[in-house]
């Protein structure tokens, strides 16, 4: 599928990646129509005036939330590829607020299926998240479930309906939920330490130009169904705080509640589903919505295969952790 002259309706339009993804799209591939799709006015207020619709006619901005499936299929008319980055994602957060957490995350992903369906879009990708996988957080749970409802969307949709599928990836280096710009604001101020929740604990990290090159490569090639996980690197939480600020002392303050050591992006239970496709890996469905030719052929991951931020063999040092950010901040 050509990405050119498209129309695009970006959920949760107005964060991290919404942002930068929007940024890209407008500037890069002429869309026909671009809606940022968020509830925040003052966020849409302050990305307008960088992208403003008089210098980007195509671009929308509309207000609304995905709990609000009216206001989605309205938003949705006439869009043929959806972006799904709104979630709640902040994990004390929702391990406090159960309730809002689900609304959103679980009940705003069935909307999104349903108004997609209505409105006869095109092909519709859910971001999701390590933490969906092998879930002991309630974030985590939310995901997996949402997960879920993407790929089963596709048998809600028939032949003829939207196609779903859904793309998984750790840390975005430069998103305001990452650790690094929390360790940079500490580093600015001149504090005396660094807080380390574990010395062990690690993840897998992403740029966000990385994760807007996989989503759109994930739209061009997804059938329907799909998981797509990229190959990226991993390295422990501890030595990023070292690497941005040798010699600068770091504490053990303890896990956060519902947070993990370390993280997975593909569990053994999924590895029969697995192919791998040199620099992704892709989960098929284990109910096959439609022809699944490209990845037949494809070669699939050992039995018992699992990829976790502490089994990855492409591990992250000081040097090109450092280059990874200049690269985020040009």
């Amino acid at each position: 599928m050509n990405l050119t002259n498209q129309s695009f309706l970006v959920t949760g339009g107005t964060g991290s990646f919404g942002k930068s993804f929007i940024q890209y799209v407008i500037r890069n591939l002429a869309p026909r129509r671009l809606v940022v799709f968020s509830r925040d006015e003052l966020k849409q207020s302050e990305m307008a005036q960088t992208l403003s619709p008089s210098a980007y006619p195509s671009i929308r901005y509309f207000l609304g939330d995905v709990r609000d499936c009216e206001r989605l299929e309205m938003a949705l008319r006439g869009i043929e590829i959806v972006v799904h980055a709104a979630a709640l994602k902040q994990v004390p957060a929702a391990e406090y607020n159960p309730f809002e957490c689900i609304h959103t995350n679980v009940l705003g992903a069935e909307n999104v299926v349903r108004a997609a369906i209505r409105a006869g879009v095109k092909k519709v990708v859910a971001l999701s998240t390590d933490k969906a996988v092998n879930p002991i957080n309630l974030y985590g749970a939310s995901k997996l479930a949402s997960d879920k409802i993407f790929v089963a969307a596709n048998n809600l949709s028939g032949e003829s309906g939207p196609k779903f599928s859904v793309v998984r990836y750790g840390n975005v280096l430069g998103s305001r939920g990452s650790v690094v710009p929390f360790f940079q604001k500490l580093i600015k101020e001149k504090a005396h330490e660094l807080p380390i929740t574990h010395p062990q604990m690690t993840r897998f990290w992403i740029t966000l130009p990385q994760a807007i090159q996989f989503v759109l490569e994930s739209i061009e090639r997804m059938k329907g169904g799909e998981i797509f996980v990229p190959k990226i690197p991993s390295m422990s939480v501890s030595e990023v705080g070292k690497a941005l600020a040798p010699g600068l002392p770091q504490v053990v303050v303890g896990i956060r509640p519902g947070e993990k050591v370390h993280e997975s992006l593909i569990t053994e239970d999924d590895s029969h589903n697995t192919v791998d496709l040199s620099d992704r890996f892709v989960v098929t469905p284990s109910i096959r919505f439609t022809s699944f030719g490209e990845y037949r052929d494809a070669p699939k991951v050992p039995p018992g295969f699992k990829y976790t931020s502490n089994n990855n063999l492409d591990v992250l040092d000081a040097d090109r952790l450092l280059r990874l950010l200049s690269q985020e901040e040009q």
